[in-house]
């Protein structure tokens, strides 16, 4: 991320979810609070944007439907934006709903961006305590967001501004209330952007004084990320696109490589998801373009 910057990559995932819940059905996840986080301006110049841009993801697609910019919109939306953000989220939040049914108190979000889990679940303000982390800058900008949404910050969301590719403390978390209890920890859409020394180091640090049972869900693009072209370019449009808007894509793993390292941190693999089981799940039966990623799975690791 660029310093002093707002996430690029957390407002377009925003738009990605807001495009689902306004238009997709059978939803995936649906994302109903976003809609109020994106203005009706931001909406048209993204999306207006997406359709002009066109050529950059595939000539065939443009030329094809050059006169259906909708189409246009939701082939780029569908294709390119959507898939892992939904499916991710929705994997994530089953399992954390899961957590807090077996009496999880405490959930960190990790590179929160637009999160807008307490806002589609008061139902748990009074049993779970929320800390979104993330830059300076991007917490900056959802709070007016949320200010400007006329949504009330509750009691058990917190804030805590942090760069977690330096050094990670827990100390602004133990300030807004964090307590060495069982804690689940959410890590989505951000491993691809740090080298794997600043993974290794967050994981190692995150999970250090809080107790066996506690979680963390996260993806990880495999070993064929920098190699692989995916349906329609996608994963090569991806790291292009991470790149150009100043967020390049740093690591990736092999499956083996990424169970070896949470071992030696002392956290086994609950469950993993492979791009095919991504798609069995959250993807199969559809009539549309979405489709799970390539390269891009999802784990659930619990601390021994």
């Amino acid at each position: 991320m660029k310093q002093n910057e707002s996430s690029i990559t957390s407002l377009i995932s925003a738009f990605g979810r807001a495009y689902h819940s306004k238009f997709d059905y059978p939803k995936i996840f649906d994302d109903f609070i976003v809609n109020d986080l994106i203005s009706d301006k931001e909406f048209s110049d993204i999306r207006e944007n997406m359709i002009q841009g066109i050529q950059f993801f595939i000539k065939d697609i443009a030329q094809r439907f050059k006169d259906d910019p909708d189409e246009i919109l939701k082939w780029i939306t569908q294709v390119q934006l959507s898939p892992t953000t939904l499916a991710r989220t929705a994997f994530c939040e089953k399992v954390l709903i899961n957590e807090i049914k077996l009496g999880l108190k405490q959930y960190v979000i990790l590179g929160a961006g637009m999160d807008t889990f307490c806002f589609r679940h008061a139902q748990f303000k009074k049993i779970l305590e929320i800390f979104e982390v993330d830059y300076p800058t991007t917490q900056d900008f959802k709070k007016q967001r949320l200010a400007n949404a006329q949504l009330e910050i509750p009691n058990n969301l917190h804030f805590v501004p942090m760069d977690f590719t330096q050094q990670f403390s827990d100390e602004r978390l133990v300030k807004q209330g964090f307590k060495n209890q069982k804690t689940f920890f959410s890590l989505l859409g951000v491993s691809y952007y740090l080298t794997k020394d600043e993974i290794i180091n967050l994981i190692k640090n995150l999970f250090t004084k809080v107790p066996p049972g506690s979680s963390i869900v996260f993806d990880y693009a495999d070993e064929k990320l920098f190699h692989e072209k995916g349906l329609s370019n996608r994963v090569e449009n991806m790291v292009k696109m991470a790149s150009v808007g100043g967020e390049p894509m740093k690591s990736c793993f092999s499956y083996y490589e990424i169970e070896n390292l949470l071992d030696e941190l002392g956290l086994l693999i609950y469950e993993h998801l492979s791009p095919d089981n991504i798609n069995d799940l959250f993807f199969s039966n559809r009539t549309d373009y979405l489709t799970a990623f390539e390269t891009i799975h999802y784990i659930h690791a619990v601390k021994k």
